[in-house]
């Protein structure tokens, strides 16, 4: 039964660790989860705050499964777990029955899972969290009380630090398709044999003033009594889908320079903003400057959009506005506005609207001075990242070392 127990113990706290790291690393991702989901639910009034529950969520998980592997406050945080787990395992029965959301979200964009999957998951973990709960009371301090809150507390602290910073500079892992080094073309391509779609299709036809509904089998063709009224086709099964879909650019006045975009052998720069009115007029005139200096270098320069026409036409006309649809642009950016440097199709860079470089930057890339290659404005950033993930790893290892020998 001990070997069970740590067994539960080093799954739950992985779980809840990884969990709420990769929901920090994109907070804007699990924002728009939650935005699903109250759209799902007729819950609309509270999307202005998906995007502090998506914080307070990946914060939650990670402190919990931090303080269920280390030991500190462990009595709590089995106690989190179980209200968790009580809260989200119907709540996934009910998702797995009903499937308003096709992807949970549980773990982000790194691992998709289907709303079975997740609820199957969620049995397993509330299994092994009663195991955990029954022994709660055998369970001794490592520290001192005021040292385990003190180290659980600078360890939430630094993630909510982690998610923030991902949030200014883009998120240190890409877990989405528009990736750095991407050929966008290539991405779109469904390969020759792949599955496609399967669909049931019946018709409604009428007769003496009753509809029926007929499948492709028994439909009345040969019975002119029988008039045809409707046709409904539903996806049974979905086919093979490219990493990258619904990729489309089209301008104002409707013409689609998709291809002109991606063929383009030159620098092209896309200014990604899902909704202008929600970027904020500062931030959105720093990118609009750049548009005279490209002019000069011959570097592209498009502004993709969700924002309704009639919006679009009232702005600088010496500015290309194009229309997006805007789940694309939510995939193609975690920032707004944000930016994408293109050459040839293939993703050069990508910048969010706190990093995005000077213009001189992009004189000298016009006059091949740089390389843009893996150039994203948060360095610093991921080697800061980095750094702290090898101090958790150690912290945690640390304290096991010590709660062992103890």
């Amino acid at each position: 039964m001990k070997l069970l127990r740590e067994i539960g113990r080093i799954i739950i706290g992985l779980v809840f660790i990884f969990s709420g790291v990769v929901k920090a690393i994109d907070p804007l991702g699990s924002a728009y989860k939650f935005h699903d989901y109250f759209m799902a639910f007729n819950l609309g009034f509270l999307d202005s705050l998906s995007l502090p529950l998506a914080i307070l969520l990946c914060t939650a998980e990670f402190t919990t499964g931090f303080a269920v592997i280390t030991g500190l406050r462990q009595k709590a945080g089995l106690w989190v777990v179980m209200l968790l787990m009580i809260l989200f395992t119907p709540v996934t029965f009910i998702l797995a029955l009903t499937n308003p959301v096709s992807d949970c979200g549980c773990f982000g964009d790194a691992i998709h899972l289907t709303n079975w999957q997740t609820f199957w998951k969620n049995v397993v973990l509330i299994i092994l969290a009663v195991i955990l709960f029954i022994d709660r009371r055998n369970i001794a301090a490592i520290f001192k009380s005021s040292t385990e809150y003190v180290i659980t507390g600078l360890a939430a602290l630094m993630l909510v630090f982690f998610s923030l910073g991902n949030l200014r500079y883009l998120p240190v892992i890409d877990f989405l398709p528009y990736k750095t080094g991407v050929k966008i073309a290539d991405r779109m391509v469904i390969p020759e044999g792949s599955e496609p779609d399967k669909y049931l299709t019946t018709f409604i036809y009428e007769k003496n003033g009753e509809q029926k509904e007929f499948s492709l089998e028994n439909y009345p063709a040969n019975d002119t009594a029988w008039k045809f009224v409707d046709q409904k086709s539903i996806v049974v099964k979905k086919g093979y889908q490219p990493p990258i879909h619904d990729f489309s650019i089209t301008q104002l006045n409707g013409g689609d320079i998709t291809q002109k975009i991606l063929s383009y052998q030159g620098y092209t720069l896309l200014m990604v903003s899902k909704k202008l009115s929600e970027a904020g007029s500062e931030r959105l005139s720093e990118g609009y400057k750049l548009s005279s200096v490209f002019a000069e270098t011959g570097i592209g320069f498009y502004v993709l959009t969700a924002s309704s026409t009639e919006d679009l036409q009232k702005l600088d006309n010496r500015i290309v506005f194009c229309s997006v649809d805007e789940t694309t642009l939510k995939t193609m950016l975690r920032a707004n506005p944000g930016y994408m440097l293109l050459r040839d199709g293939v993703i050069k860079a990508k910048w969010s609207w706190a990093t995005l470089p000077h213009k001189e930057w992009f004189g000298e890339l016009a006059s091949g001075k740089i390389d843009p290659d893996n150039e994203n404005g948060s360095g610093m950033f991921a080697v800061l990242s980095l750094s702290a993930a090898v101090l958790l790893f150690l912290t945690i290892l640390g304290i096991n070392m010590k709660r062992y020998n103890s």
